[in-house]
């Protein structure tokens, strides 16, 4: 396959990279400051583009069977995530692209309460930081839903997304939150870009949002 990562110096998109590129696909691994292009995988095709410019999306996009962005806004820019999201669907609505999104768990609902969302339920309660980033991550989960033309997929990860080890192992699901049988929520990030790439190899999740965890 031919897989475009947008962020792809980040967190999560550098392991979706690593983890797409020791799956022998093709990887064009994007950034948005040339100054990191040094920081890109070996084995991948390093390029500066712009998830929130339409026209880099449609050039680093042409041609590739699925774009996965895995982009995140600097603390106050968080409003960011839904006009990058939105421009992200509109180069893809010209080439025809699947779209793959690294969301927030915010709006998943917390199991056993009654539709509680994890950004409301005290026992998730995050920062201010991260309650802005939670809500902008909803607002970007609304701009996919609103669009009627792409083949969009949303991933919600699990409460706790830190890096850890790939162990290949992870449930789905949908709209609630997952957790453990001790009640905690996790998964690895280098698990996470197994799901993805999962996904991307073998499409289950069209046109709506879906959560990992162990």
């Amino acid at each position: 396959m031919r897989i475009t990562v947008f962020g792809a110096a980040g967190n999560v998109g550098s392991r979706v990279v690593a983890e797409a590129v020791s799956r022998a696909h093709e990887v064009t691994a994007v950034v948005r400051d040339p100054a990191r292009l040094h920081e890109l995988h070996a084995a991948a095709d390093p390029r500066a583009g712009d998830a929130g410019n339409v026209e880099d999306v449609t050039v680093l996009s042409a041609g590739h069977d699925v774009v996965i962005s895995a982009t995140r806004p600097a603390p106050g820019r968080e409003s960011e995530l839904v006009t990058t999201t939105q421009a992200l669907l509109a180069g893809l609505t010209r080439t025809g692209v699947r779209l793959l999104v690294v969301g927030g768990a915010g709006s998943l609902t917390v199991p056993g309460t009654g539709g509680v969302t994890v950004i409301d339920h005290p026992h998730f309660q995050p920062g201010p930081s991260f309650r802005d980033l939670a809500l902008a991550c909803t607002a970007q989960l609304e701009a996919c839903r609103a669009d009627a033309v792409v083949d969009w997929g949303y991933l919600s990860p699990a409460a706790v997304l830190e890096p850890g080890e790939r162990t290949g192992n992870y449930r789905l699901g949908t709209d609630e939150l997952l957790v453990d049988l001790a009640g905690i929520s996790r998964i690895s990030m280098e698990d996470l870009a197994v799901v993805l790439l999962d996904e991307a190899e073998r499409p289950k999740h069209h046109r709506t949002r879906f959560t990992a965890g162990y």
